[in-house]
């Protein structure tokens, strides 16, 4: 057995020694500074004077942003190429994030709702795209999709062209496990569910698709709104997966690697600072309708 007062210790009221208190706030504080110094540097260095995007700072100037008659100060809003990818990312996203919340539905009420044999094994195949590196995951579809293309064209003379390296093949090879992240999102929620309201609506003669819509959708749609955001950041920024698969239109995330690969500028800080802003933004969209209505769907 452990020291009489060995329990006290544990009660965060009592007081702690000072050291302890001081070790506390050095952690939190190198932690946020490890967090966001990195985030820091890149939206000041957006702004800096000069044709490479690191210190010293030579003066302020919006140059990578709006752009400059000076040669090579192209800014973000006036790089077509660039803006066309942010544009392709989002499409991409958009279709992955569709994908992903349908079928992560569709696989929340499989999971609960139903019984059948190999219940527990296919919950597990589910999640299995979640620890296969992109690079490899992206690797294996690129091969089963040329391979499956090939024998059609081959066997009868039809050119899959989805199937090749392009947008729908990123959006499938995304989709293939971001899903797996939409369904475990969507059946958290599910399982606290109370199944009863279903049975009282079904008892008062509502019909089973009035019970989706009316009861047990509006009381997902936090999660389903949680899944949509998850999923569309986490398409929005793949880099692995996407790289593998790309065709000629080139997702941002492909774009800025190939970027500083020539020769790093100011205007990717720009675009990170810009990609961080929409970001908080759409945070804080989410989490603005989350507090307006706290007891949504219950």
């Amino acid at each position: 057995m452990g020291r009489p007062g060995a329990a006290l210790d544990m009660i965060p009221t009592l007081p702690r020694p000072l050291w302890l208190r001081a070790g506390t706030w050095v952690y939190i504080a190198t932690f946020f500074l490890f967090l966001f110094l990195p985030l820091t540097v890149v939206a000041v260095f957006a702004f800096n004077d000069a044709p490479y995007p690191a210190p010293p700072w030579r003066g302020f100037t919006l140059d990578w942003f709006l752009g400059s008659a000076r040669p090579g100060r192209t800014g973000l809003f006036a790089d077509r190429p660039l803006l066309g990818s942010l544009w392709t990312s989002t499409v991409v996203a958009a279709w992955v994030t569709l994908l992903a919340v349908l079928v992560g539905t569709a696989n929340a009420f499989l999971i609960e709702r139903t019984q059948f044999r190999g219940k527990q094994a296919l919950s597990l195949l589910m999640l299995a795209p979640l620890v296969i590196p992109g690079v490899i995951l992206g690797i294996s579809i690129l091969a089963f999709a040329s391979r499956v293309a090939q024998f059609v064209d081959d066997s009868f003379g039809l050119e899959l062209d989805f199937l090749r390296p392009g947008l729908p093949l990123v959006v499938l090879g995304q989709f293939s496990y971001i899903v797996a992240i939409a369904t475990l999102t969507i059946t958290a929620r599910l399982k606290r569910f109370d199944i009863t309201l279903e049975e009282a609506a079904y008892n008062l003669g509502a019909s089973r698709s009035a019970v989706l819509a009316t009861i047990t959708l509006p009381y997902l749609r936090p999660a389903l709104i949680g899944a949509a955001v998850i999923s569309f950041l986490m398409s929005f920024e793949n880099f692995n997966t996407t790289l593998m698969l790309v065709g000629s239109d080139a997702p941002l995330t492909v774009m800025m690697y190939g970027r500083m690969r020539e020769g790093a500028t100011p205007v990717l800080n720009a675009v990170s600072l810009f990609l961080m802003v929409a970001s908080a933004v759409l945070a804080l969209l989410l989490m603005r309708g989350s507090g307006a209505r706290p007891d949504s769907g219950k």
